[in-house]
């Protein structure tokens, strides 16, 4: 089992973490290809000049985890994405979740770490909605139903966008993966669906949850992707990156792709264009836009940030290192090509059989000037004993933070 794929496997409970054709094919004639040099005259090689592990913000999510204030709210998960809502709150998007409540130490093994009871409840995904930096509350859990049994969704990335294009009422579209119970190697759910969500504002309503791309009859699980780990918005489009679930199957890194939607239109099927490696096109010709399969390639997820006229891919390393260590990669468009590996840096952790995995940008914290803020998420590494562990100490699962600063290589 590769070690990014054994960072996120869950007992038995299932801890853990998807108009029409012709005027689809019109607007997307209508708006510029933006294919080549796409990241401008900004562009260059970029690298991580230094990391700060962020206490302040990683406390926030532990005390509010804490909290005994409330009983049916978040106290730990994982899959941590976040948007920033146009009236200035932020809302945290994450899949397996925990709810219930957390009591004070000594837990019930005599360790000084804060528990929950193991009977607390499990739910698949969950929104917790920061107000000027401070965490107020948890939607009702869990926000997106399972569509059947034995079949969940987890959310990915999201954004604000028009409800259609040039409306100037806005909704969220979140990006949700749809994954079904399986066996080993499929531990974490065997890859099915991308689907789009659409919230609206301000009051967070779940208005509809559309398929964008089923993989299901593909016969070979670990060459499903799924879509939307991440995106990013420039020149009137979203693209939208996903990847395969090869590192499950047979230890090979998994490959990123690339789709590509224009602004507004995220939840309709018929806009996403998805990159060959050198059109845009159906999806059944998608072609991977980074990894060869064995020296390059990103973990069961990853992110991507813009940086004046460079993009900058984040992921956990290859092999064994993929268990401590982030990497990047740099590209001077979302096609590429990437450049990298980066020599990546040590994630903090937290004492004992666990390991990282999951690290994404947070714009929605701001930043600015070549910062930005990144998460990653924690988990328990030994299967037998993962619940436990995770409810015995309830700081183990629950986002970390650090502060990056980008450069141009050599400066």
């Amino acid at each position: 089992m590769p070690e990014d794929a054994r960072a996120r496997r869950r007992t038995g409970t299932g801890v853990g973490l998807l108009l029409t054709l012709v005027l689809a094919a019109v607007l997307l004639t209508a708006l510029p290809e933006d294919r080549h040099g796409e990241g401008g005259g900004g562009c260059g090689a970029r690298t991580v000049a230094s990391w700060t592990y962020d206490g302040a913000l990683t406390g926030a999510f532990a005390r509010y985890g804490d909290d005994p204030a409330r009983t049916d709210d978040w106290t730990g998960g994982d899959g941590t994405h976040s948007v920033q809502l146009p009236d200035g709150r932020v809302l945290w998007l994450f899949s397996d979740t925990y709810l219930g409540q957390v009591h004070g130490p000594p837990n019930p093994s005599g360790e000084p770490h804060a528990w929950r009871d193991a009977s607390a409840p499990m739910v698949r995904n969950s929104a917790v909605v920061m107000d000027r930096g401070r965490l107020t509350a948890t939607l009702p859990a869990p926000l997106f139903p399972d569509p059947a049994p034995d079949q969940w969704r987890w959310p990915v990335a999201a954004r604000v966008e028009p409800r259609s294009p040039g409306s100037a009422e806005s909704v969220v579209r979140v990006l949700l993966w749809v994954r079904t119970a399986g066996r080993i190697p499929w531990i974490y759910g065997v890859p099915g669906a991308t689907e789009v969500a659409t919230l609206s504002l301000p009051d967070l309503r779940v208005e509809s949850v559309v398929p964008v791309l089923d993989q299901r009859q593909v016969p070979d699980p670990s060459r499903r992707v799924l879509f939307g780990t991440t995106l990013v918005a420039r020149g009137g489009w979203t693209y939208v990156f996903g990847g395969d679930d090869g590192q499950a199957a047979d230890r090979r890194p998994s490959s990123a792709y690339l789709a590509r939607v224009p602004e507004g239109r995220l939840a309709e099927p018929g806009a996403w264009r998805y990159w060959d490696g050198s059109a845009w096109t159906s999806a059944s010709a998608a072609r991977p836009v980074l990894g060869d399969g064995r020296r390059t390639g990103v973990g069961s997820a990853f992110s991507v940030v813009r940086d004046e006229g460079t993009y900058v891919l984040f992921t956990m390393a290859a092999g064994t290192a993929g268990l401590t260590r982030v990497t990047w990669y740099w590209a001077c468009s979302p096609t590429g090509p990437w450049h990298g590996p980066g020599r990546g840096f040590g994630a903090r952790l937290p004492r004992g059989q666990v390991a990282a995995y999951n690290p994404q940008a947070q714009p929605a914290l701001g930043a600015g000037g070549g910062r930005l803020v990144l998460s990653y998420d924690v988990n328990w590494l030994e299967t037998t004993t993962a619940s436990a562990g995770i409810s015995g100490n309830v700081d183990l699962y629950r986002p970390r933070f650090v502060t990056l600063r980008l450069t141009r290589t050599g400066s």
